[in-house]
């Protein structure tokens, strides 16, 4: 009988909830290499806000809908795993939960909003495996619809990532509002783009990369409309890039726009989106720039795919955090242990899942980081760093979880710690607190599996630790820091209960 296929042999899916677009791409991986197998993309312009920073309902809607669309193709093609990763409109979005909550329950799946670095580096990701492997240095650079990455790197390893607040929507609503093209309007957003870029050029100036290399589809439209009109037969250069600009000038609002090769999608962003590029060619000293079919969509499914294969970049993130922050590696090591040990005993009765697990190993491994900057507090020096450093393959939310978790290591935890999780799942992580802390209270002791008569269980939100009284008696600490706790997670509405029998 023939093997089984692996995970990640089979179909893996990824959506990207762009600030402009949606995008689903369902894929499947033949030695390391994707082949797609259905793919799917809406204008949705979920970046559109109020002006208060928050999402439309308009936005919110069409999005929705977007989404119910997608859900009938997932369901069809039955991928073994979907991720879906949210970026600058979701980043930024002060409401974010009334489009986050409903759009997971329509997928099933949960909704990863990562930060700008993070967008960067898995946009680098699904660039750098359409491109030829070979050591010379590349610049690559998308547009979105509100933020643009940048990204310095040789292979499939970036070395400089960043993340601008400048896109083809957002800029269209600051100077194009009300669609009416002029040349003060596109000369104001095109130097507003140049200002943005002068802030990184000391690390992206030409003489530190080979090539460079667009994302996207604002680039990737930019180019159709360049080849369309004969101005060169790829890529994208400074020349063709003025002859688009005195086209478009030509015409006296975005509804007016008629060029040969551009898609109606893209006649509202591409005025912006030219203003962009053009800033950012001059800003960066670009003569020329090809186009790669790669985006953060493949990116996150070559991700995916390295999950599998035990080549996780989370891990090599929390083993570099680590290392920089000198931690003591045999205590560190021990608490994850610890934690995933008590995890697995609650697993079942807490209905904790394997993500759980995970950030519950990683807040483990991480729980002591902020002793380098003071050991007063370090709980919270530790949950501040995890919250505020750029962490390769982690989701925002993962973060936010992870530094709750371990700001809640000592006193008595503020409810306030779960306000950033959302309400959903503030159950779960108020349990999670409770059992990494119980994990840090037994770093002191030897091996649990040498306790006689240890066992830990769960029951709705009571969770009771059992020991041996002699053993009792003989760890005075632990029973003191146990009790401790007790009293200081009431407020989180979990009951800890010690029997000493």
């Amino acid at each position: 009988m023939a093997n089984e296929p692996t995970e990640a042999e089979t179909l893996l899916s990824a959506i990207d909830l762009g600030s402009n677009s949606f995008h689903l791409i369902i894929a499947k991986s033949d030695f390391g290499e994707l082949r797609p197998v259905q793919t799917l993309a809406e204008k949705v312009q979920l970046g559109e806000t109020s002006g208060k920073g928050t999402l439309t309902k308009a936005a919110i809607s069409r999005g929705l809908a977007c989404l119910e669309r997608f859900k009938q193709l997932i369901d069809s093609t039955a991928p073994a795993k979907i991720r879906v990763v949210g970026t600058n409109a979701l980043r930024r979005a002060k409401n974010r939960m009334d489009f986050i909550e409903p759009a997971e329950q329509i997928l099933g799946a949960p909704i990863d909003v990562i930060y700008g670095r993070e967008e960067a580096r898995l946009i680098y990701l699904g660039v750098a495996h359409t491109l030829s492997d070979d050591e010379d240095t590349r610049l690559v650079v998308d547009i979105g619809g509100g933020s643009t990455e940048f990204i310095l790197g040789q292979r499939f390893e970036p070395i400089r990532l960043e993340s601008l607040q400048m896109g083809c929507v957002s800029y269209g609503e600051a100077f194009f509002p009300d669609g009416e093209i002029t040349r003060e309007r596109f000369d104001a957003a095109y130097h507003r783009a140049r200002i943005e870029v002068s802030h990184i050029r000391r690390n992206y100036h030409r003489e530190m990369w080979h090539e460079a290399v667009g994302s996207s589809g604002t680039l990737r439209a930019i180019e159709t409309l360049i080849t369309t009109a004969g101005w060169r037969e790829s890529g994208i250069d400074r020349p063709s890039l003025a002859e688009l600009r005195k086209q478009l000038l030509s015409f006296r609002h975005i509804e007016e726009i008629d060029l040969p090769g551009l898609s109606e999608t893209r006649k509202g962003v591409v005025t912006a989106g030219l203003a962009i590029t053009m800033g950012l060619f001059d800003g960066l000293q670009v003569q020329e720039m090809r186009t790669s079919s790669g985006a953060l969509r493949e990116g996150v499914i070559y991700d995916l795919i390295g999950r599998f294969s035990h080549e996780d970049v989370r891990n090599r993130s929390i083993s570099a955090m680590q290392q920089r922050y000198s931690v003591d590696q045999r205590v560190a090591d021990l608490v994850a242990e610890r934690v995933a040990l008590l995890a697995g005993a609650t697993r079942t009765s807490w209905q904790l899942d394997d993500g759980d697990a995970e950030l519950l190993r990683w807040a483990g491994a991480l729980h002591e980081i902020g002793i380098a900057i003071s050991q007063k507090n370090y709980s919270q020096h530790s949950a501040y760093l995890v919250l505020n450093t750029d962490l390769p393959g982690f989701a925002q939310q993962d973060q936010e979880t992870m530094a709750a978790l371990i700001a809640g290591l000592k006193g008595k935890p503020r409810s306030e710690l779960l306000n950033p999780i959302a309400k959903r799942k503030r159950l779960n992580v108020a349990r999670m607190m409770v059992l990494l802390r119980l994990a840090v209270i037994f770093k002191h002791v030897e091996a649990l599996e040498t306790i006689p008569a240890l066992s830990v269980s769960a029951h709705d939100n009571t969770l009771t630790v059992s020991v041996p009284e002699d053993w009792g008696k003989e760890h005075p600490l632990t029973i003191w820091e146990i009790e401790q706790s007790a009293s200081a997670v009431e407020r989180l509405g979990i009951e800890l209960v010690l029997r000493q029998n």
